[in-house]
């Protein structure tokens, strides 16, 4: 269950990798499509998808018989409450659920003002087979919410070859190429990346900024890097998909994602596995993916003087530059390929199958 998979999401990225896989030899995949249209939705379309959509959902259920449901959700109100219903519609016809979380809050945190709402979401927890999760922070964090629920944590994984296929020599010379690729949203830190180009530009030094995506703050981006007169350092390159994306990534010596919040973003691995060191924070499955001064550097959110010292410290020493962008494509190559993914779920799944 997710977005359709033609849309600009994680969770449609994490659904193609994975029914695309070696696991299509031996699982038959089946996507039933939720939530892609609700941003171009009317109130009243929104209400009369809630009400039909978990009885297509059912009808979908028992027309097909899948013996397992994996519902792909967050812990943000809309998807928490939209996807409880689906929740309901498989348990009532006595499928197993995989129930995977892609960020958002943590459990505690989730309803903090609410000892009710706390509960049932420790009810919902217990009523499925397994919460797949993508962090150890996570991990910590659900057991100790609920500790009686089988849990377990599946990072993201990618088809590094495209993007690891040139070597890494060449990145370590001429000006620093800094490059975004995400949602352009004030809570992934962009706005704190152009004022961070910004002190560097005032210090002379030579960098450029690409930033690849869309979102609905990319109008006061824009105004904001004209402000700060970036505008012959900084480049708005849309949304890039395919050879382009890829070209982005081959081309960036930095990844620039202070971002605020966060699950396991896809941008990550790719940047990495094409040899662009992440500058990024300590939140999500970040700091699993990479460790601090050996695959990148890690920075507070919400710090653009932090962040810019970060940057500043890559452009001096181009060698340890260098270092980052060979260890951190060997991390990817290692422990987040689509091949990893689907050894793990092909155990969840079958180990659930097996307990009849």
């Amino acid at each position: 269950m997710g977005p359709a998979l033609d849309a600009v999401s994680g969770v449609s990225t994490h659904i193609k990798q994975l029914s695309g896989s070696e696991l299509k030899k031996s699982i038959r995949f089946l996507h039933f499509q939720v939530g892609s249209e609700g941003r171009a939705a009317t109130s009243l379309l929104r209400v009369y998808r809630l009400l039909v959509d978990p009885v297509a959902f059912g009808l979908f259920l028992f027309r097909n018989r899948p013996d397992i449901v994996h519902i792909n959700t967050s812990l943000v109100p809309k998807s928490y409450w939209r996807d409880l219903l689906y929740l309901l519609v498989a348990r009532l016809l006595r499928r197993k659920v995989v129930y995977q979380v892609h960020g958002g809050a943590l459990p505690e945190e989730f309803f903090a003002a609410s000892a009710l709402l706390r509960a049932l979401l420790r009810r919902i927890l217990k009523s499925v087979d397994v919460v797949v999760l993508l962090a150890q922070i996570e991990l910590q964090a659900y057991r100790a919410f609920v500790p009686e629920v089988c849990l377990a944590v599946v990072p993201n994984g990618i088809d590094p070859s495209s993007l690891a296929r040139e070597p890494l020599g060449s990145k370590a010379h001429g000006p620093l190429q800094l490059a975004y690729l995400g949602r352009l949203v004030s809570d992934k830190g962009v706005f704190d990346a152009l004022k961070a180009m910004a002190m560097l530009a005032g210090e002379g030094r030579e960098m450029h900024f690409t930033i690849a995506g869309s979102g609905p703050d990319e109008a006061l981006l824009r105004a904001m890097s004209l402000q700060l007169n970036l505008t012959d350092r900084v480049h708005f390159a849309g949304p890039l998909f395919g050879e382009a994306k890829e070209e982005l990534w081959r081309s960036a010596h930095v990844f620039v994602f202070p971002t605020y919040h966060e699950g396991l973003p896809y941008a990550l691995l790719e940047a990495m596995a094409a040899g662009a060191v992440p500058v990024t924070t300590r939140v999500g499955a970040i700091p699993d993916v990479l460790t601090n001064g050996l695959h990148g550097l890690l920075v507070d959110a919400m710090d653009p003087v932090g962040l810019a010292a970060a940057l500043r410290r890559l452009d001096d020493d181009r060698e340890s530059l260098a270092r980052m962008a060979e260890a951190g494509r060997d991390r990817i190559l290692m422990h987040y390929s689509v091949a990893r993914l689907a050894d793990d779920f092909r155990r969840l799944y079958f180990g659930l199958l097996a307990k009849g």
